[in-house]
């Protein structure tokens, strides 16, 4: 079975997902349930940080690209941290993610 681990914390008016190991189908839906669930209305932006994922395929990037949209409805910005050395980043650059998502390279 393939795994992710989701970590969230609300700093100020931004919630920080972290996610780890792997995000395919077998495991999408659980996953987009966990951002979901992750995410207050008190949050204004939510961080994404991919940069201890190991595995992301086109079910992976469904969730990312429908927790745009989920945002976008909701008024809240979406940032991706992808850092240039993580495994998933050609796979976010080649996605078409960029003019949905703010990509970031840094936490700063």
């Amino acid at each position: 079975m393939t795994e992710a681990r989701i970590e969230s914390g609300l700093h100020g008016d931004a919630v920080r997902i972290a996610v780890s190991g792997e995000i395919d189908l077998a495991n999408a839906t659980e996953v987009q349930g966990e951002i979901n669930a992750a995410i207050g209305n008190e949050a204004t932006t939510v961080m994404l940080d991919l940069s201890k994922l190991d595995y992301l395929d086109s079910a992976g990037l469904r969730v990312v690209f429908t927790l745009a949209s989920r945002l976008r409805v909701l008024q809240m910005t979406l940032e991706l941290y992808v850092p240039p050395d993580a495994r998933v980043r050609r796979v976010v650059e080649l996605s078409g993610l960029e003019p949905v998502v703010r990509l970031r390279s840094s936490l700063d």
